[in-house]
Parts: C-alpha cells; structure tokens; sequence
C-alpha cells in the first residue's frame, strides 16, 4: 500500500514520549484514516479507534467513557502506554473541553495515553484548539494528494492529474468519467457540505451556499467580484454572508476566494476574489465536458493548468506556512503571488505560446518580490512544479 511522506512524520511523533496531542485535520477522502490504519501497523503500541462520524448523538459522555476504556485497556494488557485515537471529533458538542479535562488528569496521574485527534473541519477543530488546548497540541495538516503521489501510487501522468484532481478513492473511476463525476459530486461535495457544513455550522440559506460552490468552481482560477456572483445565483444573498460561506468552503477544504496582493491588509480583504478549488476534481466534475475535449482545446486546457498550480499551491501553503495571493492592475495580471515572512514570490502559468507579461514587470516595480518565475512554458516543467515544495523558491 502507498505511504504518504506524512506517515512517517506522525510515526515519528508517537514513538516520542508523551508530549502534545496529536492533531490532524484535512478534507475528506484524503486519507486521514488509511494514515492511521498505516500507522497502527507500523507501531507496537497498542491503540483505542473510536469514530463520532456516523454516531447520532455523541456527546462529551461518550468521549469520556471511550478515553476511560483506553485506560482500561492498557491496565489490562499491562501496557505502558496506549494510543487513543478519535476520529471526527469536532462532531462532538464541547469536545475541546472534555480533551482538556481528561489530558490534564492523565498528565497529572503520569497516564501514559497518546492523543491522536482526527477531523475534517479545520475551521471547527482549531476554534476549540484555540479556546482550549492551547500548549496542549500540534496541528498536522493532511492535504489532497500531490501530483508525485498520484502518480507513484496510481500510475497517472501529467494530463490525468490536471483534469482528474487528487482524490485517491476516485482513482479506479476514471475510465469510467461519468461514474467518477457522479462520486465526486454525491459521495465527495455532497457529504462534505451537508455533514461537514451544514450539520455543523448554522447556514441560514443552504441553497445559496450550494450555488455558490458551483460557481466558484465553475469559474476556478477566474477573479470575480462577489457582486457580479450575486447576479448569477438564484437566491439572492448579502456580500457579507456570501462572504462567510466562501470562508466556510475554503475551512471544509473545497473552494478558496484567494484577496488581491497589496500592501496593507484592508485592501487585500476588500479586492474581488479569485476563486480557487483546492482539487482540479471539483472543477471537472461539474463540467459537461469530457477529458479529452478539454485536452484538445487549448484556452480549456489553460484553464486547468493554471487551476492545478494554484490547488497545488494553496495546498503546500497549508503544510509550508505560507499564504496565496493575485495580483491585477487595470488589464494587466499577475496569477499567483505567494508570501512567506516579509518575502513575496511571484508566479505566472503558461500553458500554450510564450508570451511577454507586462503585469510581471508593473508588479515588480512596485513591490520587487524576492523572485519571478514562470511555470509552465519556458519556465519551471509543470511536472517538476506539481511535485515541489514552492516554498523552496524563497531560497533560490
């Protein structure tokens, strides 16, 4: 079975001594419990898996009783220690709470129980690490898949992975195209908005959230004035919860609106967003359109590729602690700007002819960032990019 590099990063953190809760946090089908099912093979400790994904109502009375059964275990097995594991925990109502209490009676007691914490909402999983955990834990991001490890686990070139994204259970569907549309639209976009959102969060108009998903992909890797998206939506809605929902698709790992570069941060919150999925899946899935007419036609094409770079970079941005931006000056463009400490980069996407960009040389007179690259033609491979750390731009 494929191991992810990340494997190897939480194997080395629970063989160490009791020192943080575990956190690892990430959208769904990405293979945060096949990571724990690698894990558990590869270690000798021994381990409790609960999950509060398909319970009715779990509560913090269920999450007490099983932290307390892997105690009980470990007594009986005459153990040293044991690894808890809670998957989805952020389903249950004062979670963070509960984990406090029972960590810290562990940590008072020398109770040698390791705390791995799984869940798909970052947003709701790191309000609670905030409000109580603080000192307590370490936030692991598991990302979707990067083009090196589709293709090394499944065999895809470059094209499969710019139209097909990087969902790995979607894999075996892709000679099939309408079948994989259907599952990554029901069994992926689907479950994540109606169990992860909606179930979740308070959503006054789910209709209007939806929608708004389907044009944001529709229009990946395109800026667009949440005014002119209002136009196109059928249930009207203010700026302000358009706003808020866009903030919810980006926390449930779907669809970003990535702010305008500029120098201070009012004006980089107050700019149209370029919207952005995080998977190139969720564009392709609502297109009507085949595999091989979109590779055939070279503006559709370009539309991918750039997509692909920007899902790829708001994903190394997750794990590489950086943030994701775009530029634009009247008619001229930058696609993609990419801060990390007092440093900018600045990326632009070709896929077709070479072409000289004037936005590339606007932008550079008035914020001289650390570098200029192009991916793409004539510039860094797009295979050698979709596999690399951006972040090691900043050290070029």
């Amino acid at each position: 079975m494929f191991e992810r590099l990340i494997l190897q990063e939480i194997n080395r953190r629970v063989s160490e001594s009791r020192k943080f809760i575990q956190v690892l946090v990430g959208p769904r089908q990405v293979g945060k419990t096949t990571l724990i099912k690698q894990l558990v093979r590869k270690t000798d400790i021994p381990y409790h898996f609960v999950t509060a994904d398909d319970l009715y109502a779990a509560d913090t009375t269920w999450l007490r009783r099983e932290w307390g059964n892997a105690r009980l275990q470990m007594q009986q097995s005459d153990r040293k220690e044991i690894l808890f594991i809670a998957d989805e925990v952020q389903k249950v109502p004062n979670w963070s709470e509960t984990v406090k209490k029972e960590w810290d009676n562990d940590s008072f007691s020398d109770t040698n129980v390791k705390v791995i914490l799984l869940g798909s909402s970052r947003l709701l999983i790191q309000k609670g690490l905030t409000e109580s955990l603080a000192g307590r834990y370490e936030l692991m991001n598991v990302t979707h898949w990067s083009f090196d490890e589709m293709r090394d686990a499944f065999g895809w070139n470059l094209e499969q992975f710019i139209y097909f994204g990087g969902y790995p259970g979607s894999a075996p569907l892709i000679s099939e195209e309408d079948r994989w549309k259907d599952y990554i639209r029901e069994s992926l976009v689907e479950t994540t908005i109606s169990k992860d959102i909606l179930m979740m969060t308070r959503v006054d108009k789910p209709a209007l959230l939806k929608r708004l998903f389907d044009i944001g992909c529709k229009y990946s890797s395109q800026i667009l004035s949440l005014t002119k998206v209002q136009g196109e939506l059928q249930e009207s809605g203010n700026l302000t919860t358009l706003s808020g929902y866009l903030t919810l698709l980006k926390n449930a790992g779907l669809l970003s609106g990535l702010e305008k570069y500029a120098a201070d941060i009012i004006r980089k919150r107050a700019s149209k967003p370029k919207f952005q999925t995080h998977n190139n899946a969720l564009l392709a899935s609502g297109r009507n359109d085949s595999f091989d007419a979109v590779c055939r036609n070279p503006k559709e094409w370009g539309r991918f590729v750039e997509s692909a770079v920007g899902a790829h970079l708001i994903n190394s941005g997750l794990k590489y602690r950086f943030n994701v931006y775009y530029w634009n000056q009247g008619n001229y463009e930058v696609d993609y700007v990419i801060e990390k400490g007092n440093e900018i980069v600045v990326l632009e996407v070709k896929s077709g002819k070479d072409s000289t960009n004037l936005g590339l040389s606007l932008f550079n007179d008035e914020f001289h960032p650390r570098g200029l690259y192009t991916v793409g033609t004539n510039g860094i491979p797009l295979e050698r990019f979709l596999g690399m750390n951006p972040a090691d731009l900043f050290r070029l």
